[in-house]
């Protein structure tokens, strides 16, 4: 089977960027707006979003492939895809508790949220809807996490500089964080028709 990079590179780009999950599709925003504080939680949850996403995509792709379609479960989807990433989920939270167990800490109840985060099993179900490849689907899956990740650092940023500045008593805390995150989210619109015009 020929692989097209060119059209991997696409699918890689335009879900990081033009339809970005946490900022364009607004999936994830719990751990979003939660974790994303100061600079090292930020990154070390968008690494462990990236990681679930990518063996999720990894796990559920076949699963669905070779496994429910041929049997007729088809109907089964989200259970058993919610399954496989409860699973994976617990195995970061074991690693990072035993490896890095300050970092564990600092995350709190945001890492066991990613059991539930509908921008994971988002990935996992479109990979399957959008009629992606297997090869495909975890290039689709890096791409989210990435995009994730990239959401997460600059929202910090923009955070960090709210903390120093001085905004009206009726806008600190949540109104300013908010109102952050759509500025960020109108930003993003700006990618749309670049990655189609920027690869032809």
């Amino acid at each position: 089977m020929e692989i097209d990079f060119r059209a991997l590179l696409v699918i890689l780009m335009s879900t990081a960027l033009v339809n970005n999950y946490v900022l364009r599709q607004f999936l994830g925003v719990c751990p979003f707006l939660g974790v994303s504080k100061d600079i090292k939680s930020s990154a070390c949850m968008g690494v462990s979003v990236t990681f679930v996403m990518l063996m999720a995509a990894a796990v559920t792709w076949p699963i669905q492939t070779f496994l429910l379609d041929p049997q007729g479960l088809g109907f089964m989807q989200t259970v058993v895809f919610i399954l496989v990433i409860a699973t994976l989920v617990q195995l970061v939270e074991v690693v990072l508790k035993r490896y890095m167990p300050a970092l564990f800490a600092s995350l709190g109840v945001y890492l066991p949220l990613m059991t539930t985060n509908c921008a994971v099993l988002a990935v996992t179900i479109t990979n399957i809807t959008g009629g992606h490849t297997y090869i495909e689907s975890l290039v689709h899956a890096l791409g989210a996490g990435l995009g994730f990740l990239l959401a997460m650092i600059i929202f910090t940023g923009i955070r960090e500089q709210n903390e120093n500045a001085d905004p009206p008593e009726s806008f600190k805390g949540i109104p300013i964080t908010l109102i952050s995150a759509a500025i960020l989210s109108m930003a993003f619109f700006a990618f749309d028709g670049v990655i189609d015009n920027l690869f032809r």
